[in-house]
């Protein structure tokens, strides 16, 4: 057991003040300990005695010794091999603790991984890596409760690895435990990749206290000029209840960073041996993924309890609250225009009233649309039908057309020209088609000009 400067009646002296009510604030100062250190006394000891305490550490450094004497001869060579071969076909990427993982659930081959990691370094299959000279930061404590603030973002990575499109993975992590809320993979980051995250979310767990972002613009308007307006997303989650917080720095929801880095690394060979390559397959089997990370890396809460609250809208409400908003003014012939369409609200009574009335055009996922005035629906028609427009990029948006373009795949924002489009028309216009230019000619006899 790893050496430590506190005795079993110091340890036990530190849970029984936080027992009988003294803030762990206070008793983590006075005992000089950080409060990781001490719920991690908590985790371990809580409950015990000073008895109980150095009994267990007595045990514990007994089969620690046990260990050592029974390391050396614990496996076979014929053992080594066989492990080595199948890290040598089968996980060659893998790191030691994921293919340690691996060995035992679909192998039945058990080993630590610090065992594993020894033998991979040996064979030339593993460099212990270096470490960094750490940065300081200042640390933010987690929150203390389950559903208080859930860190989001999206990781836009080759996902499975040119067997399928390029993608981004859409996180939703919880910052009391650090476990994965909801997970779903998309063609890229965009509003509505996030609002139908949330939705799942949502349907699943109520709604979390705040949000915690970055500021991309899906979250934040970032031109000084239209300070306090919303975006699509941010208007969603306060019509919610929802508190939007946008972070500063990367480093500021580090979890959910560090979150990605993880999933970079394990979810994508788990997408490799399931041979999943699209992302229909993918967000069908990410709940099976989900539920066996949080096994194996969620932590504990510091206070019991849910912060998550009930919806208060109905499935209804929350369909028009989770779609593109736009506000039009009707004219006086209740006609209003919405993107390259032109609407007339059909005449139900109570016309007068509604001439220059302000109205919410909604547009779901679908492209389908409902206009709300007083919250409630109109009926009305499309007379003029305009062409489709082409979507804007973005700064990441434009990324995957080039990442797309540099791996063969199409983008979904290609549009093709018309056969009668100038460029068509001068990529199918033949050499003998065209005419030289016609130059003045030159007279010929005496120059007759006056000097």
């Amino acid at each position: 057991m790893k050496k430590t400067r506190y005795t079993e009646e110091q340890i036990a002296f530190a849970l029984k003040q936080a027992e009988t009510g003294n803030r762990v604030e206070k008793v983590c100062r006075k005992m000089g300990i950080s409060e990781a250190t001490f719920y991690n006394w908590k985790k371990k000891f809580g409950g015990m005695g000073v008895t109980e305490l150095r009994r267990l550490r007595q045990l514990e450094e007994e089969n620690q010794r046990l260990k050592r004497l029974v390391a050396p001869n614990a496996f076979t060579s014929e053992f080594r091999t066989l492990v080595i071969s199948l890290v040598r076909d089968k996980y060659p990427d893998f790191g030691p603790t994921f293919a340690c993982e691996k060995l035992r659930e679909l192998h039945e081959l058990a080993l630590s991984a610090e065992t594993l990691r020894k033998w991979m370094v040996e064979e030339g299959l593993w460099r212990e890596r270096r470490r960094k000279t750490a940065r300081i930061y200042q640390r933010r404590q987690r929150r203390p409760c389950y559903g208080e603030l859930i860190q989001i973002d999206g990781s836009p990575h080759d996902w499975f690895e040119e067997r399928g499109p390029r993608c981004t993975l859409i996180v939703f992590i919880d910052d009391a435990t650090s476990a994965l809320m909801a997970l779903r993979f998309a063609p890229s980051e965009t509003t509505r990749a996030y609002m139908e995250t949330l939705r799942d979310y949502l349907d699943k767990y109520g709604r979390p206290l705040a949000l915690y972002s970055d500021r991309h613009s899906i979250f934040r308007v970032n031109n000084p000029e239209r300070e306090g307006e919303l975006t699509q997303f941010t208007r969603a989650i306060k019509t919610l209840g929802i508190e939007p917080i946008h972070a500063n720095s990367p480093q500021a929801k580090g979890r959910v960073e560090r979150a990605n880095q993880t999933l970079q690394d394990r979810l994508v060979k788990e997408l490799r041996l399931r041979n999943i390559s699209d992302i229909e397959t993918a967000n069908l089997w990410l709940s099976e993924f989900v539920k066996d990370y949080n096994s194996r890396f969620a932590s504990i809460p510091r206070e019991n309890g849910n912060a998550h609250r009930e919806i208060l809208h109905s499935p209804e409400e929350l369909n028009y609250i989770l779609s593109y908003q736009s506000p039009r003014v009707l004219s006086k012939n209740l006609t209003f225009q919405y993107k390259t369409s032109a609407y007339q609200i059909r005449s139900e009574g109570q016309v007068y009233r509604l001439r220059h009335a302000i109205v919410t055009v909604c547009e779901n996922f679908n492209g389908e649309i409902t206009v709300l005035h007083e919250s409630r629906s109109l009926g009305y028609e499309k007379y003029v039908d305009g062409p489709e427009p082409i979507p804007l990029d973005d700064e990441k948006s434009v990324h995957e057309r080039v990442d797309n373009a540099r791996f063969g795949l199409r983008s979904k924002y290609y549009v093709k020209p018309a056969a009668d489009h100038p460029w068509m028309t001068r990529r199918t216009q033949s050499k003998d088609d065209v005419k030289p230019p016609t130059l003045p000619r030159k007279k010929v006899g005496p120059d007759t000009t006056p000097k």
